[in-house]
């Protein structure tokens, strides 16, 4: 199965909710499913489809195929603490995403072409692996090459008014970012419950 490369407002639609990191649209103009029928979709909702709901919102948001997020969930099972948190940190952890919640990128799509095209650096050395797992006192940094670039130099403008995650700091002006503090649940920028998410899966693994 390929990334998905359709609609995202139509995604986001299906899931009743905008993902901030899909696209950079504030808002649903249309906040009900798509189709010819979806203002008349009505219904009880089964248990299965609101687990299935939770997991494709933080799948779809960081752009995560299902083999591979399905992984991410069988690792946070192993680990101590709450399964649900543990998720969330090793999502959050990933570099495409720090790379957009810096501000570097508008979304996280964007965010994981910069760092596929080479122009991300952890701690002084070239990562060009969306799925990397930045740590807490990491440095992330803009290539040295890529600060000319148009689009970088726009980027960079744009972060100085980004809201930021408090398990983040980034230095406009030397165009390098750092992760201060492991990320928490409660980062996330949108709702979304981490327990049905973990129930999703409770008899695949």
């Amino acid at each position: 199965m390929a990334r998905y490369r359709g609609p995202r407002i139509k995604v986001c639609r299906s899931l009743g909710t905008i993902l901030p990191g899909l696209t950079n649209s504030p808002t649903l103009d249309r906040p009900y499913p798509p189709g010819q029928h979806g203002m008349r979709r009505r219904g009880k909702t089964s248990d299965y489809k609101v687990r299935m709901v939770e997991k494709q919102k933080l799948r779809m948001h960081f752009g995560v195929l299902e083999a591979q997020f399905r992984r991410y969930v069988v690792e946070a099972t192993r680990r101590k603490g709450p399964s649900g948190r543990n998720l969330i940190t090793d999502l959050e952890s990933r570099l495409d995403n720090i790379v957009w919640r810096l501000g570097l990128a508008p979304t996280i799509p964007a965010a994981r072409q910069m760092v596929v095209h080479g122009h991300i650096t952890v701690d002084g050395h070239r990562v060009d692996r969306p799925s990397f797992s930045v740590k807490s006192g990491q440095e992330i940094a803009l290539m040295a090459r890529s600060l000319n670039k148009p689009f970088i130099q726009q980027a960079l403008e744009a972060s100085t008014s980004r809201v930021r995650p408090s398990y983040l700091e980034l230095d406009p002006a030397k165009a390098t970012g750092k992760m201060i503090s492991v990320p928490q649940a409660e980062d996330l920028p949108f709702e979304v419950n981490t327990q049905a998410v973990i129930e999703f899966y409770s008899q695949q693994i």
